[in-house]
């Protein structure tokens, strides 16, 4: 008789964790979707786009975009290729103020989890388009003598409803 209330104990506990398990995961995922459905923003989100400002240095604007049309998209096509971004953009325009940028270098991804582990990602395209990392800092380094980095900015596009 003892070994029969042993027997009977553990299972009723199992039954109870069990279905205390089951009515949470239920409960959860009804009122993750009421949370959704509820939702009253005024947009649905997007991808991400990496957006950085340039200004290009007094005549140099010419000899900036040369050393971009081998590095930078290089390196885009070939993420593109890899299903790492999704496109970029380069915006070309006149500086409203000597303070303002002229030029936007923009990179779209799906979302923000595409930045997870990034280095691992995009250092090997940054070697094979530019070389070694000591190439790759030399031909930063002879940038800053035609271009100044105004900012960067991190926004996600969004559709209205």
């Amino acid at each position: 008789m003892g070994n029969e209330n042993i027997n009977k104990g553990p299972k009723k506990d199992y039954m109870n964790k069990s279905l205390i398990l089951i009515t949470s995961i239920a409960v959860s995922i009804a009122f993750s979707g009421l949370c959704r459905a509820q939702s009253d923003a005024p947009y649905t989100e997007g991808p991400v786009w990496t957006i950085t400002m340039v200004k290009s240095k007094y005549g140099m604007t010419d000899e900036y975009l040369k050393g971009l049309a081998k590095t930078f998209k290089g390196a885009l096509d070939e993420s593109k290729k890899q299903g790492l971004v999704m496109d970029y953009k380069i915006l070309l325009g006149n500086a409203a103020t000597p303070h303002d940028f002229d030029i936007l270098l923009m990179v779209e991804s799906k979302d923000m989890a595409s930045f997870d582990n990034a280095r691992e990602k995009f250092d090997p395209i940054a070697r094979k388009i530019e070389g070694s990392p000591e190439q790759q800092r030399a031909t930063a380094t002879k940038r800053v003598e035609i271009r100044e980095i105004m900012g960067n900015k991190l926004m996600r596009e969004i559709t209205l409803k």
